[in-house]
C-alpha cells in the first residue's frame, strides 16, 4: 500500500495562514475589548482629552489638486496656520491649507523615500527617510522652493531594519524637547528620542533612545503604524494605522482612551479612508488625515474639548 506524501510547501503555507488568522483574530478581540473600555470610561476623558468619539468628518476625501501620488506624513505649523506633507516619488514637500488646497510644492533633494515630517519651531522641520532609516533637519521659509538634505544634520537609527517596514511618522514635543518616531511593523515600535539639539548644525548628539509602550501590551492592537502626532496641551499621543484604518488616542501613561475608526458609516464617513498615511492636529482641535495618494480629510469635534489643541 502506497504511503501518502506530505507536500511540505503546502504544509508551510497552511501553517502560515493559520498564524496570520490567529494574529488577526486576537487583534479583533483586543479592538473590541478596548472599544468597550474607552466607552465605559467616557465620562472620565470626555472633558480632558481630544475625545475622538466626539468627532465628525467635515471635509471628506477631497483630492488635492496638483498632487497625484504618494503623499505621506502630515504636520501643522502653528505660526503659518498651514499643513505640510512629504511626497516620496519624486521627493517633495507640499504646503496645504486647512481645507486641503495646495499652496506650493518644494523640491526635496537627496531623500530617497521620505515618509514623515514634523514641524519644530520657526523654519525648522524634521523629515524621516525610510530608505536610510534617518531623520533629517531641514529649514523651510515662506519663499523656499528647494530643500537639500546634503550636509544637513541627521540622525540614523537602525533598529529591526526591514525593507519598506521601517520608520514612518515623526512628531516633535516642544514642551520636553523629544522626538517621537513610529516604526511601521515587524515589530510595531514607538521610539522616544531625547537630547536632540534641533537648532544646531552640529552632527554630534548626546541622545537617549527609549521605547514608548502602552500601559498594556495588548493595547497596540493595530496591524501597522503609519503616523503619529503628539497633542502637547494634554500630552496625549495619537497613533494612526493604515491597515487597521484607525486613530487611537493614548494618555501619557499609555492608556488608550478613545478611538476614531476611519471606516464607512463611522463619524460621518460615507466611505472608508483608503490608505491613511498622515495625521495632524490643529490649534482649534481639528484633526487632519491624509490618505495616499492625495485625499484630504478634516474631522471636527461636535462639542469643543476643554483643552486647546496644538
Amino acid at each position: 500500500m502506497a504511503r501518502a506524501r506530505i507536500c511540505k510547501p503546502c504544509l508551510w503555507t497552511a501553517l502560515l495562514g493559520i498564524g496570520f488568522l490567529f494574529i488577526w483574530y486576537f487583534k479583533v478581540l483586543a479592538l473590541g475589548y478596548y472599544w468597550l473600555s474607552t466607552t465605559v470610561n467616557a465620562a472620565q476623558w470626555e472633558g480632558s482629552s481630544l475625545w475622538l468619539p466626539g468627532y465628525q468628518v467635515a471635509v471628506e476625501a477631497r483630492p488635492i489638486e496638483g498632487l497625484t501620488r504618494n503623499t505621506s506624513g502630515l504636520t501643522f505649523n502653528n505660526e503659518t496656520g498651514t499643513l505640510f506633507t512629504v511626497i516620496n516619488r519624486p521627493p517633495q514637500i507640499a504646503e496645504l491649507t486647512t481645507d486641503g488646497r495646495l499652496l506650493r510644492v518644494i523640491e526635496l533633494e537627496g531623500a530617497r523615500d521620505p515618509e514623515g515630517i514634523t514641524y519644530v519651531q520657526g523654519d525648522t522641520y524634521v523629515i524621516s527617510d525610510e530608505h536610510s532609516d534617518s531623520m533629517y533637519w531641514v529649514r523651510i521659509g515662506p519663499d523656499t522652493r528647494h530643500v537639500s538634505i546634503a550636509a544637513r544634520s541627521s540622525l540614523g537609527i537602525r533598529i529591526d531594519s526591514v525593507h519598506n517596514s521601517s520608520f514612518e511618522g515623526v512628531s516633535w514635543d516642544s514642551e520636553q524637547n523629544r522626538l517621537f518616531v513610529v516604526k511601521e511593523k515587524l515589530p510595531l515600535r514607538v521610539l522616544v528620542i531625547k537630547g536632540l539639539d534641533v537648532f544646531s548644525e552640529s552632527r554630534g548628539f548626546n541622545i537617549d533612545i527609549s521605547e514608548w509602550k502602552s500601559s498594556s501590551a495588548a493595547s497596540l492592537f493595530m496591524s501597522d503604524l503609519s503616523s503619529l502626532t503628539l497633542h502637547e496641551p494634554t500630552g496625549h499621543l495619537l497613533l494612526l494605522s493604515d491597515e487597521s484604518a484607525l486613530v487611537v488616542e493614548y494618555a501619557p501613561d499609555g492608556q488608550p482612551i478613545g478611538m476614531l475608526p476611519l471606516w464607512r458609516g463611522f463619524n460621518g464617513l460615507q466611505r472608508k479612508v483608503p490608505q491613511p498615511e498622515g495625521l495632524a492636529v490643529g490649534p482649534d482641535s481639528a484633526l487632519y488625515v491624509l490618505s495616499e495618494p492625495n485625499l484630504f480629510y478634516r474631522f471636527e469635534r461636535i462639542q469643543k474639548p476643554a483643552v486647546a489643541a496644538n
